[in-house]
């Protein structure tokens, strides 16, 4: 894919117009050229999507969401990361299957996709076999989603919000359910079917998780209800308890908590009373900073 596309961008809803080949950022921070700030296996990820050797994981430097309390500010908006060429980031790509990684698993990749789909052209034709993942805020285009169809096996997207309120006070977004729903619809379109292979690892699929806030149980049983009632057993939900105040917000004061065992256990209990099947649930004490990898160019 040509990178001309850049120069009016439009990839992500935010839709700003630079040209990030002349090096000017939009909303994403990201100039034309590719950061990356890790790439190693993951052992994090869902059960289906780690495995025993773990996900080989890309973390993008930018993000065209930035929400107020991203665990992963340090490259989403601080920009830690390391500027390297499409072609180096083929050979992270094949480094990481030597490793034994599961997956390739692309984190907050959206405004790079012109760079992803040229650097997996190359590493492809060089033996990259296993899937690709597209781990995502669920704020993406659909038709940036399209240009990548016949590329990306598993998408990983977040449903953050059903209401515009949060959307707006912590993501400014205030059109973020309505994007994600339709983002969603696509990666389903293009995804088709689920597929395991003999050890339970994902082959095909789409995942679509769901990080409870404080205070925001309520839309968080909407989000679940519209998942279900949209797509029942085609996709699975993942109800994640690890949202993690990482420093005093005196902007936020309401998200310097972290979310109680009883709100949590309130929703997974909603989950299964609406009939959901396909689901996971995180247990014990995920909401742990040491659960955040460092973003210290490791594999880059």
């Amino acid at each position: 894919m040509n990178l001309s596309i850049l120069k009016d961008c439009t990839l992500c809803p935010r839709e700003c117009h630079v040209d990030r080949t002349a090096g000017k950022k939009g909303y994403c921070k990201a100039s034309g050229e590719l950061a990356v700030a890790r790439a190693a296996l993951h052992m994090w990820e869902e059960p289906c999507i780690s495995g025993e050797e773990g996900s080989g994981t890309v973390f993008f430097s930018g993000c065209s969401l930035g929400c107020v309390y991203c665990q992963n500010y340090s490259i989403s908006r601080g920009l830690a990361g390391k500027i390297i060429s499409i072609e180096r980031l083929a050979e992270i790509f094949l480094e990481l299957q030597a490793k034994g990684a599961k997956n390739i698993n692309l984190v907050t990749p959206g405004h790079y996709a012109p760079h992803i789909i040229e650097a997996l052209n190359i590493s492809r034709k060089k033996g990259l076999i296993i899937p690709i993942v597209y781990n995502s805020s669920g704020y993406e285009k659909a038709e940036t989603l399209k240009l990548l169809e016949g590329y990306i096996d598993i998408y990983l997207p977040d449903f953050k919000y059903m209401s515009d309120e949060p959307a707006e006070k912590y993501s400014n977004c205030k059109d973020y359910s309505r994007v994600a729903a339709k983002a969603l619809e696509e990666m389903v379109r293009q995804v088709k079917e689920t597929k395991f292979d003999g050890r339970g690892i994902m082959q095909k699929g789409v995942i679509v998780r769901h990080l409870a806030l404080p205070g925001y149980l309520e839309d968080s049983k909407r989000i679940i209800k519209y998942l279900h009632e949209t797509y029942g057993n085609k996709i699975y939900i993942s109800i994640m308890n690890q949202y993690t105040p990482i420093k005093k917000n005196k902007v936020y004061p309401e998200l310097n908590r972290k979310i109680s065992k009883i709100e949590y256990e309130d929703l997974v209990d909603y989950a299964i009373k609406i009939g959901i099947e396909n689901g996971f649930i995180q247990e014990g004490e995920t909401a742990l900073e040491s659960f955040i990898p460092d973003f210290n160019g490791e594999g880059v």
